[in-house]
């Protein structure tokens, strides 16, 4: 077989259907609701306590509710994607599964190996984002912790370490590595907390909303000293570039397929619910927050806490960050859990090491990646600025729905007849409108995000021409 033809083999749907209920790796022990709340737990996070405000300061001004809207566009039409492939292929590794099936192994392991790092550095964009509101939580108790242990170096004077958003990263993939239904139903209160907050934030603020805080709309487009460009349309395009990170998270859910109960029937279902739900937070939350404080004082470590703070309402802001603390763990577990889950398909089909491939005896759970992934979370969360790492998240997810929009098309022109739990609506448009705002949103990305791209897909082919190549499975008939 010449290599050309080994980078093109796939796996035959047929024979993933066939599989599905006889897998044994993992323990089926989660239900609709708690698939819902992994997808809204990875959805509704940093986005809404942290992300719209700095980005209406940054770039949008009150238009971020636009920003939300453009990338939900995107996401909504690539989310109809998934959930039919959910349906058709219930089978850990998610969007790295779906292209394996429809366009061969190279294109696989490349989104894989694109997912596993984006995944990783979501996890260290929340926790840095969580530890500011850690710290703003214990300020207004009264607490502080040393000023070396507060941030990376470069976010402010004495910043050497940041000890928390590290020291909550390792405690995540701690609570991975045991029983999934345990992490499940923590992050199932932990999401209700969250749902709870958010709903504080919209009930409280509605009634100290200022209209004039949204005039302008767009604010006019100004150009630093740094000659780095803001606000007017470009900037509204820029910012739902960044906080399209916040409006995808229900694709991590689909990592965990072979978890599920009864995965034909709930994963479509799951996907659908904790977008919806998580839209219709994230444009409430937009409105509310650049009403009740003007755009230009929202970009700090913590926005709506410090928007309710000048309002006066310190009971408000108190509760929002106490309530982020606990919310903001559930989008680092449902990252950890995609992120673990798509290394442990990559080794189980020889792509990487076999050794990864392992469950844990007694929890049932891939604990030799977690503790991987839970380290190198721990050092970049520890080491970064929030803004550095925020700017490389999305360009592999970007990818990976241009990959599930087109695979779905092209698989309902090859095979129609496939039984499908869910089917996309509107084929081909649906798929075309992911792809073509997947596309646009890539072109809004800053030059340092491509380049570490490009040097993580060189690194990822390296590796799959010396070693997963030759490794596979389907290299040696599996």
């Amino acid at each position: 077989m010449s290599l050309l033809s080994k980078m093109l083999r796939h796996k035959s749907i047929e024979q993933l259907q066939g599989e599905v209920g006889r897998r044994s790796d993992f323990r089926r022990v989660l239900g609709l609701w708690q698939l819902t709340a992994i997808g809204i737990g990875g959805i509704i996070g940093v986005g809404v306590f942290v992300l719209a405000g700095q980005q209406a300061a940054l770039n949008a001004g009150p238009a971020v509710i636009i920003s939300f809207l453009i990338a939900g566009v995107a996401s909504a039409a690539a989310a109809l994607c998934y959930a039919e492939f959910a349906g058709m292929i219930p089978v850990t590794g998610s969007a790295y599964t779906y292209g394996y099936a429809v366009l061969g192994e190279l294109a696989a392991w490349l989104i894989g190996w694109d997912l596993l790092l984006e995944y990783a550095l979501i996890v260290a964009v929340v926790a840095i984002g969580w530890s500011g509101y850690v710290q703003s939580a214990l300020t207004g108790m009264g607490i502080h912790i040393p000023v070396w242990a507060q941030g990376a170096m470069g976010t402010g004077d004495g910043h050497v370490f940041n000890v928390i958003a590290s020291l909550v990263t390792l405690g995540v993939s701690a609570l991975l590595i045991f029983r999934t239904e345990w992490g499940a139903r923590f992050n199932t209160l932990v999401v209700a907390i969250k749902v709870a907050a958010v709903a504080l934030v919209i009930g409280i603020g509605v009634f100290y909303v200022k209209s004039a805080n949204w005039v302008p709309l767009i604010p006019a487009r100004v150009v630093g000293a740094d000659g780095v460009g803001h606000f007017g349309f470009q900037g509204v395009a820029a910012a739902a570039a960044v906080v399209f990170f916040a409006v995808f998270g229900y694709d991590t859910l689909t990592t965990a397929a072979e978890e599920s109960k009864n995965p034909q029937r709930d994963l479509p279902r799951a996907v659908l619910l904790s977008l919806g739900i998580s839209m219709a937070m994230y444009l409430a939350v937009s409105l509310v927050l650049t009403g009740i404080a003007h755009y230009t004082t929202l970009n700090t470590p913590a926005p709506v806490a410090d928007a309710f703070k000048g309002l006066g309402l310190q009971w408000v802001a108190l509760t929002v960050s106490v309530s982020a603390v606990f919310g903001l763990i559930s989008v680092l577990f449902a990252f950890m859990l995609g992120a673990t889950r798509i290394w442990f398909a990559l080794s189980r089909d020889g792509l990487l090491p076999g050794w990864f491939a392992k469950v844990h005896p007694r929890y049932g759970t891939p604990h030799r990646p977690t503790v991987v992934l839970g380290v190198f979370t721990a050092l970049v969360a520890g080491l970064l600025p929030i803004e550095e790492v925020a700017k490389l998240v999305n360009i592999g997810v970007l990818s990976a729905f241009i990959i599930i929009c087109t695979s779905v098309w092209i698989l309902r022109r090859r095979k129609p007849e496939l039984p499908r739990a869910f089917r996309t609506p509107w084929v081909p448009v649906v798929p075309v409108i992911g792809i073509g705002f997947s596309i646009w949103l890539l072109s809004e990305l800053p030059a340092i995000t491509w380049k570490v791209f490009l040097i993580w897909v060189s690194l990822g082919l390296a590796i799959y021409l010396l070693y997963g190549v030759r490794h596979s499975k389907l290299e040696r008939g599996g």
